[in-house]
């Protein structure tokens, strides 16, 4: 008995060090401080359009869209010092239900559970009266060594007028 303790204590202790170790990059291939050259190359040869450069702070932010993925409306990317640090996906389903953005909502949230480990919930809020736009807010967060993933759900609705994003955000730290 106690040899198959210690089996499943160590087994346990790998399984967490695997998860702990795994390094969280951002999404189409990128790495943490790629320069905005190589960003602007992949998203051409993507055939993606950059829609903005903003300036903010001391960052710049690219609104792109184009990237293929299902349901994807936009990416942001976000530079600092001329190096990638950060990637936003904006996912928009416009012909889902309420219930349908639910349930993709719980997928992602358990595959990143899954893989990082319990996420952390950072926000649940609805407002609004019967007069006003009701807004929902539900996000979650994941801290990988010197990376952070967050995942929300936002929408906005007033009478018949319904606004939806999911959106999957990675940082460096």
């Amino acid at each position: 008995m106690s040899r198959i303790i210690v089996a499943f204590f160590f087994l346990s202790c790998v399984v967490l060090t695997t998860r702990a170790e795994e390094p969280l990059n951002p999404p189409f291939g990128f790495r943490w401080n790629d320069p905005m050259s190589r960003v602007e190359a992949v998203l051409k040869g993507a055939k993606a359009t950059i829609v903005k450069r903003e300036k903010i702070e001391n960052r710049e932010v690219w609104t792109v869209e184009g990237l293929v993925h299902p349901g994807l409306k936009r990416t942001k990317f976000t530079f600092k010092g001329g190096a990638l640090f950060g990637v936003e996906l904006e996912y928009e389903y416009p012909d889902w239900s309420i219930e349908r953005y639910n349930e993709r909502m719980g997928e992602i949230r358990r595959y990143f559970d899954a893989k990082y480990g319990t996420g952390k919930l950072v926000s649940r809020t609805r407002d609004g009266d019967s007069d006003e736009v009701i807004t929902t807010l539900v996000g979650y967060q994941w801290t990988i060594g010197a990376t952070m993933l967050e995942l929300f759900y936002f929408s906005a609705q007033r009478d018949q007028l319904v606004f939806r994003i999911i959106s999957v955000d990675y940082k460096a730290l």
